[in-house]
């Protein structure tokens, strides 16, 4: 029977089968950690006596709680928020008692959780990753099937290295044509949330197919499956492909040698089927697809570059309220074309690096 890039994954990774009752039990191959959503898991570990089963399997950095200011003179990156600092501090106390990789803050591995899994060769395709961050269907650019857990079940991947998943629908989504200039794979990702909504996609796994995402980078790849979450999806795909293999190739974690010619052969087998079966299908013809922006306070509130702020008047009385309510935030008038709004500008970016502490983020020069 034909399968999708999904069914794959899943089939490969099944150690109990899904059944009226229960959930399927789902391997873990990596699972990534971070500050935030781990304290308590941990700490149930502590209270029940158990160990991490897979500490080779798990990574962790710092990542949420992490300041963005210049280090010291000592080389260290202050942290002056309490409960940042507190969080920090008990993800290396908690990855020293229990045996796991960390890269810390100052290290130069230190980084975004879902940058350095491709960074350092660790997203993989073919595997599944999971992490307590609802953007790890960023990885499923590598043909991996990745989502975001809760805390409890970060707790459960830990004393298990499994997790009990409903199996979701698969949605496919193909892009024909060729992007315009000036289009990129952000654009193409608001265009598909501007279609199917914020919710259009939720209770699916997303795969991306056609020849405009092979045409993307790794890079592009990623934004677009990282961005699918906005659409209410609960992971997203592409089937890996040369591209692929030559951005994992020769990255520290990455399979060498004859391991290397090995993965890659399996990973040649990761696509969908011809006549595999998707729950929905949708096809996107590039040329309709212009730089887009959000008008609103949700990405499915998005128009072309080229488009105007939505007429309140024309709105079904449901939308009605709910778009009021987001223009007057935004501070927006309806039906005013979008080139016509001015652009903010942070001012006096020089004084932000004089004196960083004064302000909540750090704005770089074009020129840097």
């Amino acid at each position: 029977m034909p399968r999708t890039l999904f069914d794959k994954v899943w089939d490969a990774h099944l150690v109990r089968p899904e059944s009226a009752d229960t959930p399927a039990v789902l391997y873990v191959d990596l699972h990534l950690v971070h500050e935030v959503t781990s304290p308590q898991a941990f700490a149930m570990l502590r209270e029940r006596g158990r160990k991490v089963r897979r500490p080779d399997l798990t990574v962790a950095t710092m990542d949420h709680s992490t300041p963005t200011t210049p280090r010291g003179a000592d080389g260290r990156i202050p942290v002056t928020d309490r409960e940042a600092a507190a969080q920090i501090d008990q993800l290396e106390t908690n990855c020293r008692e229990f045996g796991i990789r960390l890269h810390a803050l100052g290290s130069e591995r230190q980084g975004i959780v879902h940058v350095i899994g491709p960074e350092l060769g660790l997203t993989q395709p073919g595997m599944t990753i999971v992490c307590g961050d609802s953007h790890t269907s960023t990885h499923g650019a590598f043909g991996s099937l990745a989502f975001g857990i809760g805390t409890s079940e970060v707790e459960h991947v830990l004393a298990t290295q499994c997790l009990p998943q409903r199996k979701p629908k698969t949605m496919k989504i193909e892009v024909s044509g060729r992007l315009s200039e000036g289009v990129t794979s952000k654009d193409l990702a608001l265009g598909v949330i501007g279609k199917v909504g914020t919710d259009g996609a939720t209770g699916y796994v997303i795969e991306y197919a056609g020849e405009v995402v092979r045409g993307l980078s790794m890079e592009g790849r990623m934004t677009l499956c990282n961005m699918s979450i906005e659409a209410g999806a609960r992971a997203a795909m592409v089937a890996p492909d040369e591209t692929t293999f030559a951005y994992v190739k020769g990255r520290r974690f990455a399979p060498q040698g004859e391991a290397w010619d090995n993965s890659v052969a399996y990973w040649k087998t990761l696509t969908s089927d011809p006549g595999a079966r998707f729950d929905k299908i949708l096809k996107i013809d590039a040329a309709t697809l212009a730089p887009f922006v959000t008008w609103g306070t949700n990405p499915g509130m998005v128009a072309p570059v080229t488009g105007r702020v939505p007429d309140i008047g024309g709105l079904k009385e449901s939308d009605r309220r709910s778009t009021e309510l987001a223009l007057q935030y935004m501070g927006l008038e309806p039906g005013k074309r979008i080139q016509d709004i001015g652009i903010d500008q942070f001012p006096n970016v020089e004084n932000v690096f004089k004196d960083p502490t004064q302000h909540e983020f750090v704005v770089i020069p074009d020129s840097w």
